[in-house]
């Protein structure tokens, strides 16, 4: 993966804007620490010289010049505190005691508290250190002057600075790797994405986002993907099957009735024969558009725009309108129709839809049932469910085929004599699908139980 595009990232350009204030947050803070810290150091320096020289002044007012200087040269020598700095002067600035040479005569007077430098030999290494000291004026003239070296402010200075910096040095190399880490990430996971995309682009439709099983957003997002592939690869391969099965089943019937006329056409003339003809063209041409009409049926089931079509309705008058068109076909066929329509039974659908349903499912039973046999309808409630059942005495339908009688154009071996196009079943599993419905087909022993199970309209209201 090229840093360059990893670096471009949306990912990589905000996880650095989120980076900035959380280290000026790291600046800020140590910022307060530092000053905090100062603060102290120099409040205790200065409340440590204070009390110092109101000590040495109180030994000077009681006990004299004598006893203050020896407190002096005792406290600026070998055993006193390390780092702190005497100086008695006569009135003249002539040293008397301490560890001072002179009196500073370069320090800087602020607040009543002088700041000036000093060199020292340590271990034959001259070093500079800093002075914060408090001048004060004795009886007689003298004068007094009480500090402390401050190397151990200018050291927490120094380190200080060097914690900040490094913190900082951290916080952006973390931040760094942050953005790259996220972004190295996302870029994976976007790029499996668009990879599945140009693999699908380049006509393999059953491939298929891969997930990382981490449950995360783009885990959701992988999988809508793929149920959105899964849809479009059913309906490209439907989309195959339908071209395919439509030219082989329209051929016959084209290529009959275009024979079939220009027979008649090379033929002596004949009126009453021209009749038969175009008796017969008038009948492929029904077949044709037929077939036509029941696949616009299904598109528009299955896109779901018949939807605006949908009201409430009673399943059971329905049925019966179904049932009383088809009782001539069942009575020339010599059929015992009966139903068991109950009152009352109230569903939210489409009411053309499921009447060419119903009459595909009439249709199919008296078509493939033998004269004797018997069809029957029957609308019930189920609990919650409206019941829709259709059943035949016919052959049936063996399980292993029940599921594909339901693909469009697919015929079994014993309906290849029978007229049709296939697409009954097919309507009525679109139809299904429309309105939320369970389609079962079943074995009535013998022939064939189809049961459409809907939600009644009180349970979806």
């Amino acid at each position: 993966m090229r840093t360059g595009r990893l670096l471009r990232t949306a990912t990589f350009r905000r996880a650095l804007i989120y980076m900035a204030p959380f280290g000026v947050l790291v600046v800020i803070l140590f910022g307060f620490l530092y000053l905090g810290t100062l603060s102290l150091i120099d409040s205790q320096a200065n409340a440590t010289i204070e009390a110092e020289i109101r000590g040495l002044a109180e030994q000077y007012g009681t006990r004299g010049l004598s006893r203050l200087e020896e407190v002096i040269a005792e406290r600026s020598g070998s055993k006193g505190e390390k780092g702190s700095v005497y100086l008695l002067t006569g009135p003249d600035l002539t040293p008397l005691a301490g560890n001072l040479n002179s009196w500073p005569s370069q320090a800087a007077l602020k607040d009543g508290w002088l700041s000036f430098e000093v060199e020292r030999n340590e271990h034959g290494v001259v070093t500079k250190h800093e002075i914060r000291a408090k001048p004060f004026r004795l009886e007689g003239g003298f004068r007094l002057l009480v500090g402390r070296d401050m190397a151990e402010r200018a050291a927490f200075q120094e380190v200080i600075g060097k914690t900040l910096a490094v913190a900082l040095v951290i916080t952006v190399i973390l931040g760094v790797a942050g953005a790259v880490y996220l972004s190295r990430r996302l870029l994976v996971r976007v790029e499996a994405i668009a990879e599945t995309s140009r693999t699908i682009v380049r006509g393999d439709l059953t491939r298929r986002v891969p997930l990382a099983g981490s449950g995360d957003e783009f885990d959701h997002l992988s999988a809508s993907l793929n149920e959105m592939l899964e849809q479009i690869e059913q309906l490209m391969t439907g989309m195959r099957a339908v071209t395919d099965s439509l030219a082989h089943d329209l051929r016959s019937p084209l290529t009959r009735l275009k024979g079939r006329i220009e027979t008649v056409l090379r033929a002596t003339p004949d009126e009453a024969r021209y009749r038969e003809t175009l008796a017969a063209t008038i009948a492929d041409a029904d077949a044709i558009l037929g077939t036509f009409n029941a696949l616009l049926a299904i598109t528009e089931a299955e896109a779901g725009t018949a939807r605006e079509g949908m009201s409430r309705l009673e399943l059971g008058a329905l049925a019966r309108a179904a049932l009383e068109l088809y009782e001539p076909l069942a009575e020339g066929k010599g059929l015992i129709l009966s139903e068991e329509i109950d009152d009352g039974v109230a569903i939210v659908g489409h009411p053309q839809l499921l009447a060419q349903s119903v009459a595909n499912l009439l249709d199919n039973a008296i078509k493939y049932t033998a004269a004797g046999g018997a069809v029957s309808l029957a609308v019930r409630n189920a609990g919650e469910r409206a019941e829709l059942v259709v059943a035949d005495s016919g052959p049936g339908i063996p399980p292993e085929d029940r599921a594909r009688v339901l693909e469009r154009f697919v015929r079994l071996d014993a309906s290849r004599s029978s007229p049709g196009s296939g697409l009954g079943l097919s309507l009525v599993a679109a139809v299904a699908k429309l309105h939320r419905a369970e389609l079962r087909l079943e074995d009535n022993a013998p022939g064939l139980k189809v049961i459409l199970a809907f939600e009644t309209a009180d349970s979806e209201g």
